[in-house]
């Protein structure tokens, strides 16, 4: 990932970026428009040399992509272009997908210019794609969690293998990675012990298994867990203070 140093000048150029386009009416702007804030994008953000790094209209199998980014001639993401005035559709990732697909590159960066979508192309049967992040680039509030997404993406990381180290992060905090870990037989053991401490009874390891499935389907308040967990905090007595503050004053 970036230094410090790095983080911070990506962040501030993401903010010039919104201010320069997002934060100005633009009107319909139409996909070649889109274009030239993603050359911005591409070269200010993230770093790439224009031309040498980021190749355009490249050509897959008699149609053509928006880019290719490589470094050193080792292609490691395409990115494809839509319209600022347009929401990004099933239509645009199924299109986005193919063109990975067909050029055999891992990665595809769909974007509007305001959304960025980052996908890993799975090359299975079918082939598919998994969605890695999904930002908004209008939403100040989460800005610093978006420019973590984008360091990804920045020209140091890539030449560190960071699409890599993403790649594994994300497999490790899917849905299907977790629930192998939350319906193992390790846990079920923990809340077994856990249980016993707490209410004085061993239950089955069966009876566990079936309550963590209802957790999964059931819906439960997040406050009121976090709520629950808080210690409540000790009170000093106000007397306790001021007989001290008088035995300082005599």
């Amino acid at each position: 990932m970036l230094t410090k140093a790095k983080s911070l000048k990506l962040i501030q150029a993401v903010k010039e970026y919104k201010k320069q386009y997002l934060d100005k009416s633009l009107g319909e702007l139409d996909e070649s428009g889109t274009r030239l804030l993603i050359n911005d994008f591409l070269t200010n953000i993230l770093c790439f040399k224009m031309i040498e790094e980021v190749k355009t209209e490249y050509m897959i199998r008699g149609t053509y992509a928006d880019y290719v980014v490589q470094i050193n001639g080792n292609r490691h993401f395409l990115v494809e272009v839509k319209a600022l005035s347009l929401n990004l559709s099933d239509k645009h990732i199924r299109q986005s997908i193919n063109y990975g697909a067909n050029e055999g590159i891992d990665w595809v960066l769909l974007t509007n210019g305001r959304c960025f979508q980052l996908y890993k192309v799975l090359f299975e049967k079918p082939i598919s794609a998994d969605l890695v992040f999904s930002i908004d680039l209008d939403d100040t509030s989460k800005i610093k969690n978006n420019c973590l997404s984008l360091e990804y993406l920045h020209k140091e990381s890539i030449a560190k293998n960071g699409l890599n180290e993403l790649w594994k992060k994300h497999s490790a905090l899917s849905t299907k990675s977790l629930s192998k870990l939350i319906y193992s037989e390790e846990i079920a053991k923990f809340i077994q012990k856990k249980l016993k401490k707490k209410v004085g009874m061993k239950f089955d390891i069966e009876e566990i298994e079936n309550a963590i499935k209802r957790v999964a389907f059931e819906p439960v308040e997040i406050e009121l867990i976090k709520s629950a967990e808080r210690k409540p905090q000790k009170k000093i007595k106000v007397s306790t203070i001021n007989n001290g503050a008088d035995d300082a004053k005599s």
